[in-house]
C-alpha cells in the first residue's frame, strides 16, 4: 500500500512539473523533449538490456554469481523506462540510474533498506513465537520468550480444502 500511495504522488508530481515547464517552454518544445526523451529510453533498454545479459550470461558460465550485472541491467532497463515515460521528473530519475556512480549509490541504498525491511519482517533469524488462543482467534503471546521451543509435536485439527468450516 505505501508503494501505491509514493507511485501515485510521484506521478501526479510529475505531470505538475511537466505542466509548469511545458507553461514556460510552449508545447513543441514539450513534446518533442518528451518524445526524444522516450526514444532515447527505448534505445537504452533495447541495447543496454541485451548486452547485460550477455554479460550475466558469461558470468554464469565461469561459476560467478551474476549480481553486479543483474543489478546494473535492472538500473538500466528501469532508468529506460523513466525515460520513456512522459515527464521531467522521471526523465531526471531516468537519467541518474545511467550514471554509474548514481548506480552505485542506489545499490548500497537499496541493499541497505532490504536488510533491514528483511530483519524487520523477520524479527531475526532465531527468533520464536509463541501465540495463544482467545476469542477473535490467535494472537501472539506478549509474555513469550524468545528461548521457548515447541516440545514435542504440534497438534491441530486439519480442515479439508473440500470439506465446509463450522465454526462453534
Amino acid at each position: 500500500m505505501p508503494i501505491l500511495v509514493f507511485v501515485s504522488l510521484f506521478t501526479l508530481l510529475d505531470f505538475v512539473i511537466l505542466f509548469s515547464i511545458g507553461s514556460q517552454i510552449g508545447l513543441l518544445i514539450t513534446l518533442l523533449l518528451v518524445i526524444g526523451t522516450g526514444v532515447v529510453g527505448l534505445h537504452l533498454i533495447r541495447k543496454e538490456g541485451v548486452a547485460t545479459f550477455s554479460r550475466a550470461r558469461q558470468r554464469m558460465q565461469a561459476g560467478e554469481i551474476p549480481s553486479n550485472e543483474l543489478f546494473t541491467g535492472a538500473a538500466l532497463i528501469f532508468g529506460g523506462a523513466l525515460l520513456m515515460a512522459p515527464g521531467f521528473l522521471s526523465d531526471a530519475l531516468g537519467l541518474a540510474c545511467l550514471v554509474p556512480d548514481a548506480r552505485r549509490l542506489l545499490f548500497k541504498l537499496l541493499t541497505a533498506l532490504g536488510l533491514k525491511v528483511t530483519a524487520q519482517r523477520t524479527g531475526g533469524p532465531y527468533t520464536s513465537h509463541t501465540y495463544q488462543q482467545n476469542e477473535a482467534g490467535y494472537r501472539q503471546r506478549e509474555d513469550a520468550s524468545s528461548s521457548e521451543q515447541p516440545q514435542g509435536p504440534l497438534e491441530g485439527d486439519f480442515i479439508s480444502r473440500d470439506e465446509p468450516r463450522h465454526r462453534g
